[in-house]
């Protein structure tokens, strides 16, 4: 039995969130594809009947519906997460950090998510602002994982992995497409790397194993 239905295109960041944390967690689900581009199928009328709002993913588990990628990742912590380590809602300075880290991943798509968009499908936005906002955001953690990495810690939040880190590391990991390279950012570099190094671990276009990264590359 699956646990969710996800309706997914594979080249989104939002979405390999979700594929991504149900193989970390080795959840089974069902996948819808969506032409997103250059189809623009996420705007036709059966899918603005489960989003109104037009954009991807979407995650129907039986009769309900969510079209938040940060709640997609907190309903398959929160269901299949027995330890509660992935998203320690209940913890009273934990879940508000990670829920603080959700956001930021937020900025992320807006920033060197829609940089790259823009980049790779020429996307009419204002490219350049996207870059210099996706540069604010990743000199932001990298201060951050710097200091953590100084307090001994690998992790966005915690001792462990969490929501946090898996929110955050997709668009981090594709901003080189967008002429985003991570060389000036090594702490960066450490959390990608321990990211990839994660069980359960999968990938997506532009996102390879760790055996796959030719020396040095970001990828």
């Amino acid at each position: 039995m699956t646990a969710f239905t996800l309706y997914n295109y594979v080249l989104s960041g939002n979405c390999y969130k979700i594929r991504l944390m149900a193989g970390i967690l080795d959840v089974k689900y069902d996948t819808v594809a969506v032409d997103f581009y250059p189809g623009f199928e996420h705007r036709q009328n059966h899918m603005l009947a489960l989003n109104p709002a037009g954009t991807l993913p979407v995650m129907t588990i039986g009769e309900q519906v969510l079209t938040d990628t940060q709640a997609m990742l907190a309903w398959i912590a929160l269901n299949h997460d027995p330890s509660g380590t992935w998203y320690p809602a209940a913890d009273p300075m934990l879940g508000p950090l990670v829920q603080q880290w959700l956001a930021f991943s937020g900025r992320l798509t807006n920033s060197a998510g829609l940089a790259g968009l823009h980049s790779m499908l020429n996307w009419p936005i204002d490219g350049e602002a996207a870059r210099r906002a996706a540069i604010k955001d990743l000199r932001e953690l990298e201060l951050h994982l710097t200091d953590r990495v100084f307090e001994g810690k690998t992790w966005l939040v915690g001792d462990h992995p969490t929501i946090a880190d898996i929110a955050c590391f997709p668009y981090v990991a594709l901003s080189p497409d967008a002429g985003l390279d991570h060389d000036g950012y090594p702490a960066i570099r450490n959390w990608l790397y321990a990211v990839r190094s994660l069980p359960g671990f999968v990938t997506m276009p532009g996102i390879h194993h760790l055996h796959e990264l030719r020396e040095g590359a970001d990828g």
